[in-house]
């Protein structure tokens, strides 16, 4: 049988991924909600239909039965995860080799900057997390299905990073002392998931991230740096408008462990730091 690969929620990482596994002679089948991205991506090389199905996930529950290897990008809302309520019982009943599901860094909740690893203790903080781990949950409870969690940071590449925003002169250093995040490459998110692909460990938890979690306006810094613009102006987190969206994602600090993507699947960072993967993004002069 041929390798095939379901994407549910054929986004920026699964696209990474397709472009690792494409070239090998994979079958890659996504999904998408918008007619218009799903006719762009097919010039990619994947097969693209439409999730949720006009047609009750009929054309999707083919695709899962041809797949070998499943991986699910969607995030769950309040009402649960949307892919298990459309089809857990065909997911039950699929023959696969492997299964991933795209979780967050944001499950760990809030460790006051300390260091955190796949055995910390799971204590979200916010609703999006919260969802998250529920989603983990119900995920992981299917008899039988080979699943791999990842768990990953922030993520950045081409096409998301701090250059547009610096360069518009809209980007901000917004200051809260003793505040880091960890983040992660989106190409280094799919070597990861390859490596995993290629030594599969059922139940297995990974955390995709670099090995430099920094504070943010580290990174905005040394993105003006490389382009030769001004500091952004720094501003006082306890003073600056944000949406309050913006603003929960500083109510969790944490330092992020990678060790086991290392050890147990011998996975070397392509862009071990912010610094590495913001300089092989530089734009290049018009």
């Amino acid at each position: 049988m041929k390798r095939t690969l379901l994407s549910i929620g054929h986004g920026y990482s699964a696209q990474a991924l397709a472009r690792i596994l494409l070239p090998r002679g994979w079958r890659v089948i996504g999904t998408t909600r918008s007619a218009d991205k799903a006719r762009a991506l097919r010039a990619t090389g994947a097969e693209m239909m439409l999730f949720p199905d006009p047609d009750g996930s009929v054309a999707l529950g083919a695709a899962l039965k041809a797949a070998t290897h499943l991986l699910v990008s969607i995030g769950p809302k309040g009402h649960g995860d949307p892919v298990l309520n459309a089809m857990r019982d065909r997911i039950e009943d699929a023959d696969l080799q492997w299964a991933g599901y795209l979780s967050t860094t944001g499950v760990y909740g809030d460790h006051a900057g300390r260091w955190v690893d796949e055995t910390s203790a799971l204590n979200p903080g916010t609703e999006r997390g919260r969802w998250r781990l529920q989603a983990e949950q119900d995920w992981s409870s299917i008899a039988g299905l080979p699943l791999h969690i990842f768990r990953l940071a922030g993520i950045y590449g081409p096409g998301r990073g701090p250059f547009a925003k610096v360069r518009n002169g809209t980007a901000r250093r917004i200051i809260k002392p003793g505040q880091v995040f960890s983040r992660i490459h989106v190409d280094d998110i799919a070597q990861v998931l390859a490596a995993s692909i290629d030594r599969p460990d059922p139940g297995a938890v990974y955390n995709l991230c670099d090995d430099d979690p920094a504070p943010p306006q580290d990174v905005i810094a040394h993105a003006a740096a490389l382009l030769d613009l001004p500091l952004p102006e720094a501003q006082d987190f306890d003073r600056v408008e944000m949406t309050p969206l913006a603003r929960s994602f500083y109510s969790e600090n944490k330092r992020v462990s990678n060790d086991r993507i290392k050890r147990d699947l011998g996975v070397k960072l392509l862009y071990p730091s912010y610094r590495d993967g913001l300089a092989a993004m530089v734009p290049q002069p018009d």
